[in-house]
């Protein structure tokens, strides 16, 4: 019964947001003003060869990233995208949730724990990720699809509905989608929870890649909690990195080499359920899969560097 408490409590607040993508998705669409609001994103969609509505998503994700994948959601189910666009307009969601990380983690925890200098560096990691997915964005929509002709008003209706009809008709369109949704969101985490009750994530050892990468003895335990909790292995390796013991350089081995397992762990406990109750498991778990992939690859990179320079 413990482990259903605590998914209700996990899951509610995320469903609660996918419910009100989902709504306000149906709701632009009904008063047909999606154009006017994905005007800002604009520049960026058309770079990639994307569909108007993309825009309108990026738009909501600058507040929630869930909410913008709920109204993409209702739009590939009212065929206004397909699986690939889907999939690289989910991608683009995820950018702003970068720059919302520089004010509420990276300043704010980040730096005071690393120092000015190694924590400009790794909040700066996060950065080029963010980059990276931008620019593998363009090149697969430039390379998958032509250049739009269309505008968003040919397939919004000419008149705007009243706003209580509009409401109506988004709420009934979307019940059947919501309560699919919902479900497998449930269920997806609940057995994301059981998993790790049974020790399955904490399992994952992290000393055959720190002795891979010659990582410093002392610091073994905060890369450790670092996989389990990042601010933890922050607070952990911040004393080291202010009293001498450890080099900005290799404190920033340390996160590199904690990422490359923290990211798979973040994926399987929290991006596969939201994404799979979005999009069904193969999509859904595509988007998953080359996301956490491209921030490994970068993580990996900037890793090499750093043992180069070391």
């Amino acid at each position: 019964m413990d482990i259903f408490i605590r998914t209700l409590e996990f899951t509610v607040p995320v469903i609660t947001t996918i419910f009100v993508g989902l709504f306000i998705a149906g709701l632009l669409s009904e008063l047909g003003i999606l154009s006017s609001i994905s005007s800002l994103a604009r520049p960026l969609v058309v770079i990639a060869n994307l569909p108007e509505v993309c825009a309108s998503s990026f738009v909501l994700s600058l507040g929630s990233t869930v909410a913008a994948n709920g109204m993409i959601a209702r739009f590939r189910e009212d065929g206004l995208v397909e699986d690939r666009e889907v999939f690289l307009c989910a991608m683009i969601n995820s950018i702003p949730a970068y720059i919302r990380e520089i004010f509420t983690y990276q300043i704010p925890v980040v730096i005071p724990a690393l120092g000015l200098a190694a924590g400009s560096i790794y909040g700066l990691i996060f950065m080029v990720t963010a980059l990276v997915k931008i620019v593998l964005v363009i090149i697969l929509g430039r390379t998958m699809f032509h250049a739009r002709t269309y505008r968003l008003e040919e397939i919004q209706p000419k008149a705007r509905p009243a706003l209580a009809r509009a409401a109506w008709k988004a709420l009934r369109g979307q019940a059947r989608i919501f309560t699919r949704m919902a479900l497998v969101y449930f269920f997806v985490t609940l057995l994301v929870f059981a998993m790790n009750d049974r020790g399955l994530f904490g399992a994952l050892s992290v000393l055959p890649m720190a002795d891979l990468f010659g990582v410093p003895s002392e610091s073994v335990v905060p890369l450790a909690s670092y996989v389990a909790s990042p601010t933890l292995g922050l607070s952990m390796l911040g004393p080291m990195v202010h009293s001498g013991s450890l080099s900005s350089i290799q404190a920033l081995i340390v996160l590199m080499v904690g990422s490359m397992f923290m990211l798979p762990v973040f994926a399987l406990r929290s991006m596969v359920p939201n994404y799979t109750a979005l999009f069904g498991p193969k999509l859904g778990l595509s988007v998953v899969a080359f996301s956490t992939g491209v921030s490994i690859l970068v993580r990996f990179i900037f890793l090499m560097v750093f043992l180069r320079i070391s």
